[in-house]
């Protein structure tokens, strides 16, 4: 059981009248994908100030230095204004990051990661603000990136849950995707990422129900946490004047058993930390059962139990998980409107496979040359320069 922060930016107090100004922080990227790494990399900066400007690229200006996004734009803008670090979404931001752009946001400074952002001729697109001193870095999620879950959604094969040798063709993927600098593919056995106490301190604000809440319960895998999960969240959300939200995660081998091919994506620890940077979902029961039972009601003093319009897959006995709140008459269906799952934006990436495939590598050898081009500049004599005369 994990608690987390709700509101505008997880509970985080701003400067009072009479104290310093605030500190205005700006950050900017694709967001595609959006995953753990990006709330911890939000969540960083949002701690270097006291108000976070997230800036999101057009799919255009994706396309045209990366490759083809996953998500359209609409669906990226919407899922970064559910990260509860983010004080305001930027629709349309420039890929390269200005000067103009942080005076234009009264922003003293951005923040990025410590990876590498290049423009499609290769520059580094935060080489202005690095020059200014307007720049500050934070530290990457290790583990997990975008490029790192397409290529374990190639992989869809029930290998990772089991003992079966993957085929020649899944391990020529694996050896090609997945892979983080000096790391181990996710789906040849463990997961890079290493889930530590601090880790779920950081993300989650330990706020308990207050009285007068409502408190509402919801379970599922919440794979590869996406813009379907948070739709219902929010009309979960929206359910009551001051709502509770309580995430049940299941185990990994119980999504196994009730979605089968290669999910869940994402491990239980990853899917925890995704569900703890929504800003609609007030705490996480990390490995809940699948039948929501009498003494999880009790427990919990649950006000009400919700699940969406999906299948409702019946437990291992053939019963359903949902009695015990139908008995009690505090079950509700909640039609979040969009129809969004896991398996769609698997079928996204397998339809377009060789696109994506194209991106990772394109990506991969831009970074090579940017880095190679570093160790020239590095090693040069000084004095001389890259001008030919």
């Amino acid at each position: 059981m994990i608690r987390n922060g709700h509101g505008a930016a997880g509970g985080a107090e701003r400067p009072g009248p009479g104290s310093r100004r605030a500190v205005r922080v700006w950050c900017d990227g694709c967001y595609d994908m959006v995953h753990y790494g990006h709330s911890n990399q939000l969540r960083q900066a949002r701690a270097m100030g006291d108000h976070l400007i997230v800036g999101v690229h057009t799919d255009e200006e994706i396309a045209k230095h990366k490759g083809p996004p996953v998500f359209t734009q609409e669906e990226r803008y919407k899922m970064v204004r559910a990260i509860k670090w983010v004080d305001e979404v930027v629709p349309a931001a420039p890929y390269v990051t200005t000067l103009e752009t942080l005076d234009k946001y009264n922003c003293d400074f951005c923040v990025h990661g410590n990876d590498i952002t290049l423009t499609v001729d290769g520059r580094d697109t935060y080489e202005e603000v690095k020059q200014a001193g307007r720049y500050r870095e934070c530290k990457r999620t290790q583990g997990v990136s975008t490029t790192d879950l397409v290529g374990r959604m190639l992989l869809v094969t029930k290998a990772h849950h089991s003992s079966q040798e993957m085929s020649s063709e899944y391990r020529e993927y694996a050896d090609s995707f997945g892979k983080c600098p000096g790391g181990r593919n996710p789906w040849t056995g463990v997961s890079q990422f290493l889930q530590t106490s601090q880790k779920i301190i950081q993300f989650a604000s330990g706020k308990e129900p207050q009285p007068g809440e409502t408190v509402i319960y919801v379970a599922g895998a919440f794979d590869l946490f996406h813009i379907g999960h948070v739709d219902f969240l929010e009309k979960v959300y929206g359910l009551a004047e001051r709502p509770y939200v309580i995430a049940g995660l299941h185990f990994d081998q119980e999504v196994n058993h009730y979605k089968g091919k290669n999910y869940p994506i994402m491990n239980l620890h990853e899917r925890t930390l995704s569900v703890l940077a929504c800003r609609y979902v007030s705490e996480v029961v990390i490995g809940a059962p699948y039948s929501v039972t009498a003494e999880l009601l009790d427990h919990f003093k649950v006000d009400l139990v919700c699940h969406g319009k999906t299948e409702i897959v019946p437990d291992k006995d053939g019963s359903d998980p949902y009695q015990e709140p139908k008995r009690r008459g505090i079950f509700c269906q909640i039609d979040s409107g969009n129809d969004l799952t896991t398996d769609l934006i698997v079928q996204r990436i397998i339809k377009n496979r060789l696109e994506y495939e194209a991106r990772n590598q394109k990506k991969e050898a831009k970074e090579l040359a940017f880095l190679e081009a570093m160790r020239r500049q590095e090693a040069r004599p000084e004095g001389e320069s890259d001008c030919d005369f």
